[in-house]
């Protein structure tokens, strides 16, 4: 039957549906937080330890190339085959990650779970566009802010108690049942809305040489915290992507059925919901990788408690998140929220690049709740504007390019942070090392003993790791001086990584700017007139929906 409205399905059938999609979402959010407590143990057994990064980069990579073509696909065949697909991809790749008895085995079975993963995330966003009206949506999308909130809380403490109690293979298998009882939700309730007058011309074509812009960007940004931008397996490799992406450019121009519509860049809202979701996400990566690792490193704790030390910052994300949607659905407007969201980021981020060795837990957490009230509206208001603005035929298209854009924009934003906490360490050491009281001669030679901060920055004690790294004939000067050293470092470490949150607050503001000048303010349509946002001059599109 032809639909021009929502799907008609009962009230209590949405609700399952809901569950389902977002218990899906939950596993894929999860699976990014779950891991990192379990890796040393994994690394170890596995004798693995030169393919430790790529455990998480493998699953970056995949889940961020698959994700729109993915999104592209379920314009052309329906949401349900593919996020059933993509769900029971990422269940195939979770039982073959805890099956692994090598550590390349971890690895490509990693990749396989990033490429059901992608499917999962971008799909279930314009799955909420089907089922309900632009004025309803904001309410429900404010719950996916919260799942990641929820799933970053739960993830450390879950992937030890797994690890230390039980097995580290049970940190994949544990996915296993909860995809299961989503996959048959989903796959009984979920209407299937096609578009059976579409040409079904997969752009394969497209989908390569993304595959190949896209990838080596991100090793590229992934290698760069190891190395110089001017190395080949840094600037070559990014050069090269995006010598792809304008090939990438002119393929999709000719495409029948492009796999990125081009189109969606020359609609006004669309373009500034992508700038500023882009710079968001450099304060939105930067705050959750960094201030974990300033909880271990500084403050003693360990990689679970240093998970429970985040709170601050989820809370408020999870709070403003949902808030944000039940305002935008009573409201209708957005603009203003989204602009206020991102000055009260960039508000909490400039706190926080004044972060020292000594900064009282509650005042760092004050500065934590203030920028994740701010982070919380941007995972939400954007997919409602964005699906607000985008022809219903280019939801899926639309949508996964939103979360396309966050995610590259957090990898580009890390690489940069990354390298100004660096270079921020290796400027402020000395200097930190010498007000903690640390003769200047000690510092010196100190400097010259070939330590280097990454010999310092992980988690352990810092005063053995010192000692079992200067020379011999150094140590003797040295072990006295320890307690100052560390305290020293400590301070170093804690203002190099307030200098690299203001690569976030720079961002934020600009995000604020740009969306305080430059996005409309477009009223929520219904569904009817949803439909009316395809070009005058095109025709009608019917939506068969397969009960």
């Amino acid at each position: 039957m032809t639909a021009t409205a929502t799907p008609h399905i009962s009230a209590r059938q949405r609700t399952e549906i809901m569950v389902a999609i977002l218990l899906a979402m939950f596993l894929s959010a999860l699976d990014q937080t779950i891991v990192g407590t379990a890796l040393p143990r994994i690394v170890s057994q596995l004798n693995g330890n030169q393919l430790y990064t790529w455990v998480v980069t493998i699953y970056l990579l995949t889940a961020t190339v698959s994700g729109p073509i993915y999104g592209k696909l379920s314009d052309l065949f329906g949401r349900r085959p593919m996020i059933l697909f993509g769900i029971g991809l990422f269940l195939i790749g979770s039982a073959l990650s805890g099956l692994s008895q090598e550590m390349w085995q971890l690895v490509a079975a990693r990749g396989v779970q990033g490429l059901g993963a992608g499917a999962i995330f971008p799909i279930a966003l314009a799955v909420i566009g089907d089922l309900f009206q632009p004025s309803e949506r904001a309410k429900y999308q404010g719950l996916f802010g919260a799942v990641f909130g929820v799933a970053a809380l739960i993830g450390p403490a879950l992937g030890g108690f797994l690890t230390d109690q039980v097995s580290w293979h049970w940190v994949f298998f544990v996915n296993i049942p909860l995809g299961l009882v989503a996959m048959v939700i989903i796959g009984r309730l979920l209407p299937a809305v096609k578009h059976p007058e579409r040409v079904r011309s997969i752009d394969y074509l497209g989908a390569a040489v993304f595959a190949g812009a896209i990838i080596p960007i991100l090793i590229g940004l992934t290698n760069k915290l190891g190395h110089e931008w001017t190395d080949p397996v840094v600037g070559g490799l990014i050069l090269f992507g995006f010598g792809m992406l304008a090939v990438f450019v002119w393929v999709e121009s000719r495409a029948v059925e492009p796999l990125v519509p081009l189109g969606l860049f020359r609609n006004r809202t669309f373009a500034v919901s992508m700038t500023a979701v882009f710079l968001a996400a450099f304060g939105f990566f930067g705050s959750i990788i960094w201030l974990p690792r300033w909880f271990q490193v500084v403050a003693g704790s360990s990689a679970t408690e240093s998970g429970y030390q985040a709170l601050p910052l989820l809370a408020g994300l999870i709070v403003s998140s949902v808030v944000s949607g039940q305002l935008i659905s009573r409201t209708g407007r957005y603009k203003w929220l989204i602009t206020a969201a991102l000055a009260i980021m960039s508000v909490g981020l400039f706190l926080m690049t004044h972060l020292q060795a000594d900064t009282p837990l509650p005042q760092l957490w004050l500065w934590m709740v203030i920028t994740g009230i701010g982070i919380g509206p941007t995972l939400a208001a954007f997919t409602v504007v964005v699906q607000n603005a985008s022809p219903v035929a280019q939801l899926g298209a639309a949508t996964s390019a939103l979360t396309f854009f966050r995610q590259v924009g957090g990898s580009v934003g890390l690489a940069i942070a990354g390298t100004t906490l660096g270079s921020a360490l290796a400027e402020k050491l000395p200097g930190s090392l010498v007000a903690a009281g640390v003769p200047p001669e000690v510092v010196d030679r100190f400097g010259s003993s070939g330590i280097s901060t990454n010999d310092l920055s992980g988690v352990g004690d810092i005063g053995a790791q010192i000692l079992a790294n200067v020379p011999e004939a150094v140590r003797p000067l040295v072990e006295p001086l320890i307690p100052a050293i560390v305290s020293g470092f400590h301070q170093a470490f804690s203002l190099a990584i307030g200098s690299s949150l203001w690569v976030g607050f720079a961002a934020a503001l600009i995000a604020a700017l740009v969306a305080g000048v430059l996005l409309p303010e477009l009223p929520l349509r219904d569904f009817r007139a949803a439909r009316q946002s395809v070009p005058a001059d095109a025709e009608p599109v019917p939506v068969m929906i397969d009960e």
